[in-house]
């Protein structure tokens, strides 16, 4: 009778057995850093602008740490899709580094300067206000925290879905650094380090860390030959502050670079274009294109931040914030991806802010909160040059300046040993100027005397908004924690860059706030004698005036078919969910995890034409049901470590597009994941990753735009594997 294996054992088999199927010829090893432990580590987070346990925080968040983005090889943002309950996040369909991102079915697909994202997305504490360049690349990281639902009044602007907060490793007292290098599918070779040292005891400190991120296309343009969906990024980030000995105030300053000279996006056309004279069938590959356009892309992001940390007393600290971000994109958008000139689009954007932070935070033994103060001054435009069938030449051209002014303040007191409640209120002014001048010319050098003028004006618009917040917490026992929350999110309006006012006259007229009321109850739960973590969360939304980019197809007076892209408000909508995350150790070598989410988002009234359609429509880049799980084991080696996940991620069908196209749906899916990391000692560990092992095709977006022909659809990253090592010291 075969000897029958020891469980760790059997995972192992079943993880190499998964990675071998990707790469029969893979090696065996892969990193690690986490010990056996007895309970489960306390994660710590700043959700509320000061430091506290996951597990007290009576809030929505997911954080995870170094560690745990290092065991499921998340690389950049979008990785964090299948990690965090209801959330949607991927690249944007033409460049590597612009996000879309989705929370409770809150979101904005649309990366024009025009509109602001849904979901903030924060990198140490400062707002990143475009979505070029927002897709952040995971080096040198301390955790990543996702905040689920209205923020408003602890963060800056546009928290009206909720926040992503990519928090970096602090700076060090005494020397120490790491160095990851990688290679894998797709001639991918990826090499990340970092560096920090303090000098004169502790009083000045200094971390650098960078890295270059490569691999070759998933795809080809058929045209030259060249690579599509491909990476080539690089980034870098220089820190360094002064703590001066015996005092309570310190300053650092930090200035950051990224550059992406990606190729184009590749996807798949699902038609034949009617406007194609070759009739060239519809391809069945998911990334190769056939362009004649020039096949190139890239983004630089910028920014530099001053914090300056003071603590007046034993309960007070004061905390300021002075920060500048810039970014810069030019891309090529081969809408019809063939040869011929049928839907040919260049476009630059180009965006720089500056924003000012102060806070007063106070830690008391029976009440804590921090007030603050934002101000916000950006400005972000650019040019989008259209050939439409080498006969009609448009540009889509201005600025949108942004100009806004806040006051917030959260506190909570602890009524009882047993009960606190918590409040909060931000109150907001803010202006946009909205100049757009949009023409037609003669040919595609988009030069002499305009043909048309679609739209020229130059509007401001200006709103102000108090948005409350109440949370009631009670401590049912040591293990049992439960809340209650109410509280309103709130997105500014504004005007539609793509305006046409010569075909749509109400083009020109600005868009309407969203304003996003939201009722949560929730539960979490260290049970098992700190073995095992449950956190439920049930949530209520009103949501108004939803911001909705949209694409009408029309005829020209010369009889030309045309396309206009249109910005709307959806009206009224409700949204219902549930989510579940849990954390077990059944073992000390073994832990498990996942999460199970539902939402139900319905229009209340969606006014198309003067008639409600709202039963027609749906929620986009809102799966109704989402699944992850992951099962780790740690084993002891005669050297070092062996540590080993399996996981998989669930996602019911989804529609990425505002047209709701059948065709550009993805159904229901599931990926699978695995890796094995062997830590060999505290400093030298190894490792080897596999991602989409079933080599799952799944789209994340797409073009639907009848006016011209087109059909196309954007798809994840195919099955891809990893192996490298990490020295630290």
């Amino acid at each position: 009778m075969p000897r029958r294996l020891p469980a760790p054992s059997r995972l192992h088999f079943a993880v190499l057995a998964a990675l071998a199927a990707a790469l029969p010829a893979a090696a065996q090893t892969a990193p690690g850093n986490d010990t056996a432990v007895q309970t489960l580590e306390t994660v710590k987070v700043t959700a509320r602008k000061r430091e506290e346990s996951l597990q007290d925080v009576p809030v929505a968040v997911t954080a995870l740490t170094a560690e745990q983005l290092d065991k499921l090889a998340i690389k950049d943002l979008g990785d964090l899709q299948g990690q965090v309950p209801n959330l949607t996040v991927y690249a944007a369909r033409g460049s590597n580094t612009t996000i879309t991102t989705f929370i409770r079915g809150v979101g904005q697909a649309d990366p024009l300067w025009g509109v602001d994202p849904g979901v903030g997305i924060y990198f140490d504490d400062v707002y990143i206000a475009r979505p070029q360049g927002a897709l952040l690349d995971v080096y040198d990281v301390q955790r990543v925290e996702v905040l689920r639902g209205p923020q408003g009044t602890l963060y800056g602007k546009n928290t009206v879905g909720g926040a992503v907060k990519y928090v970096s490793k602090p700076l060090p007292q005494q020397t120490e650094g790491a160095v990851t290098m990688a290679m894998g599918s797709y001639g991918q070779v990826n090499a990340k380090g970092a560096v920090g040292t303090a000098v004169n005891d502790g009083q000045f400190r200094f971390r650098l860390a960078g890295a270059s991120l490569n691999h070759d296309g998933y795809g080809k343009n058929l045209t030259d030959g060249s690579p599509v969906s491909d990476q080539n990024t690089t980034s870098g980030r220089f820190s360094a502050g002064w703590f001066p000995t015996g005092s309570t105030f310190n300053a650092q300053v930090s200035v950051d670079r990224t550059i992406d000279a990606s190729h184009m996006r590749g996807f798949q056309r699902l038609n034949v274009n009617p406007f194609d004279p070759a009739k060239t069938p519809a391809t069945t590959g998911r990334y190769d294109i056939a362009s004649g356009m020039p096949n190139a892309n890239r983004t630089s992001s910028e920014g530099e931040s001053l914090t300056l940390n003071w603590g007046v007393s034993s309960d007070w600290s004061l905390k300021y914030i002075l920060a500048h971000r810039a970014s810069d994109t030019n891309t090529s958008i081969d809408f019809d991806g063939l040869p011929n000139k049928i839907a040919d689009v260049r476009a630059e954007y180009h965006d720089s802010s500056q924003s000012h932070e102060l806070q007063a935070i106070y830690e008391g033994q029976d009440s804590s909160g921090v007030v603050g103060l934002y101000y916000f001054d950006g400005r972000a435009g650019g040019t989008v040059r259209n050939n439409f069938f080498n006969l009609s030449f448009g540009t889509t051209n201005g600025t949108v300046y942004t100009e806004g002014k806040a006051l917030f303040a959260d506190w909570s007191w602890r009524l009882t040993p047993t009960f606190s409640v918590s409040t909060g209120l931000r109150y907001t002014d803010e202006s946009k100027r909205a100049v757009v001048l949009n023409q037609t010319f003669a040919n595609d050098t988009f030069s002499g005397t305009p043909l048309t003028t679609p739209a020229n004006f130059d509007n401001t618009r200006a709103v102000k908004n108090t948005s409350p917040r109440l949370s009631l917490e009670y401590k049912a026992s040591k293990e049992v924690k439960l809340y209650t929350t109410a509280s309103r999110g709130f997105k500014s309006g504004g005007y539609n860059i793509r305006a046409n006012t010569l075909a749509f006259p109400t083009s020109g007229k600005p868009f309407d706030d969203e304003k996003l009321d939201s009722l949560e109850v929730g539960a979490k739960m260290v049970l098992a004698d700190g073995r095992l973590e449950l956190n439920t969360a049930l949530f209520h939304n009103k949501y108004k005036n939803v911001q909705l980019s949209v694409f009408t197809s029309y005829t020209t007076a010369s009889g030309q078919p045309g396309f206009f892209g249109d910005f709307t408000n959806a009206g009224k909508a409700t949204l219902n969910g549930g989510e579940f995350e849990f954390l077990w150790m059944p073992a000390t070598d073994w832990r498990i995890s996942g999460h199970v989410a539902y939402l139900d988002a319905k229009y209340d009234e969606y006014i198309d034409r003067g008639v409600n359609v709202a039963d027609q429509k749906k929620f986009t880049n809102t799966p109704k049901t989402q699944v992850g799980l992951n099962i780790e084991n740690t084993m002891k080696l005669p050297v070092g470590l062996l540590r080993s996940r399996l996981g998989a991620t669930y996602r019911s069908k989804v529609y990425p597009t505002t047209d709701l196209s059948e065709s550009l749906a993805q159904n229901a899916y599931t990926l699978v994941n695995a890796g094995l990391i062997w830590e060999k000692s505290a400093k030298l560990s190894f490792f080897l990753q596999g991602s989409n092992l079933a080599d799952k095709a799944y789209k994340t977006d797409g073009y639907n735009i009848a006016a011209l022909g087109v059909l196309n659809a954007y798809y994840g990253p195919p099955r891809t594997v990893t192996i490298g090592g990490t020295y630290k010291f």
